[in-house]
């Protein structure tokens, strides 16, 4: 047993398994990580351009229980230690999420610990509370990621009112399939960005989509097929497609938005701090665009460390954590749910 280890303290071991990171952590009150633990199978998605579900799925189950023993031996604690196992249970994929599922299933049961589901996009909004001490809630979120993109408002811990989402594509899923478009592969979030320092943002006049209706809401179709179209276009013409000043005039467009839309809903909610989260949320043009935005309208501006930004347990422990203390505890009938809404138990 840890040494410092009290009756106060509160140890959550964690487990992510909703796409192709295989990842357990453990957690101490919350906000304090022990371990973190990360098998990654980007490399291996890179060969097929994305990510395999079957692949993922069985790559999940060779890894599972080497990540589980890792974090908790990074963390120098026991099984017994834990006061809960938290696990993603959607939303994801549904086989990869099956794996860690099972897996906390088993250890909970095995343990006689308490098992506390976690919704995955709570717990890219928790990555914040990681490193941020003064960060508590109400505060306003942009989560993007390849998955998702939601504009939410954080009333508490686990309590979440929506303010808009993307109707179409996600952010992510539109810079991965620009980034392959252009031959950049995957994953194409990191590649973009990294092409886009050698461009010029104002080079190509791609489209800033306003939906109708809720005008928090996001669409990235349009702006994908504007891409599309000018590279076939060029093509067409024989004309030499700069990669950088493309990828730099597209992620221009992509950051106005979605600064724009998170600015103009805190100032009209009266929020003077706001959150990213999520794997798009490591971008440096978001960072840079969104801090500048935050520091004209007087509004604070938090965002995790690029390891808490793409899918980790880390996250997930801690979102467990307050599901925990607040009484969740999920049944051993707890299953995988790929299209989980956000506010759904």
């Amino acid at each position: 047993m840890k040494k410092n280890h009290t009756e106060e303290d509160v140890y959550i071991l964690a487990i992510e398994s909703s796409c192709d990171e295989t990842a357990a952590a453990v957690v101490k009150n919350g906000r304090e990580i022990l371990s973190n633990v990360i098998s990654s199978q980007i490399a291996l998605h890179t060969l097929y351009g994305g990510v395999v579900p079957e692949i993922a799925s069985r790559k999940h189950i060779e890894k599972i229980n080497q990540v589980v023993e890792a974090a908790l031996l990074e963390a120098g604690m026991y099984l017994e230690d834990m006061d809960a196992i938290g696990v993603t249970y959607g939303p994801g994929l549904v086989g990869a999420l099956l794996v860690g599922v099972a897996e906390a299933k088993a250890i909970a049961y095995a343990a006689g610990k308490p098992l506390v589901g976690v919704h995955h996009i709570e717990g890219h909004v928790s990555a914040n509370f990681i490193e941020h001490p003064d960060l508590e809630p109400p505060f306003l979120c942009l989560i993007v990621s390849g998955g998702h993109t939601h504009l939410v408002i954080v009333k508490d811990y686990g309590e979440f009112e929506i303010l808009g989402r993307t109707r179409d594509d996600a952010a992510g899923e539109a810079f991965d399939k620009v980034a392959r478009a252009v031959g950049l592969g995957y994953p194409g979030g990191p590649k973009i960005d990294l092409a886009a320092k050698e461009g010029n943002p104002h080079a190509i006049k791609f489209p800033r989509a306003k939906v109708e209706g809720n005008i928090y809401d996001f669409s990235f179709s349009g702006l994908k097929s504007a891409v599309l179209n000018h590279i076939n276009h060029a093509n067409m013409m024989g004309e030499e497609i700069g990669v950088a000043d493309l990828a730099a005039s597209f992620q221009s467009a992509v950051v106005d938005v979605l600064v724009s839309h998170t600015v103009d809903a805190a100032k009209e909610y009266g929020f003077k701090k706001i959150a990213i989260a999520g794997g798009v949320a490591s971008n440096s043009a978001l960072r840079k665009g969104m801090g500048l935005a935050c520091e004209k309208a007087g509004i604070a501006f938090y965002y995790p460390s690029p390891i808490y930004c793409t899918d980790n347990a880390a996250m997930i422990g801690t979102a467990a954590y307050y599901e925990y203390i607040n009484g969740a505890r999920a049944g051993w009938d707890l299953n995988a749910v790929p299209n989980l809404k956000l506010g759904e138990r």
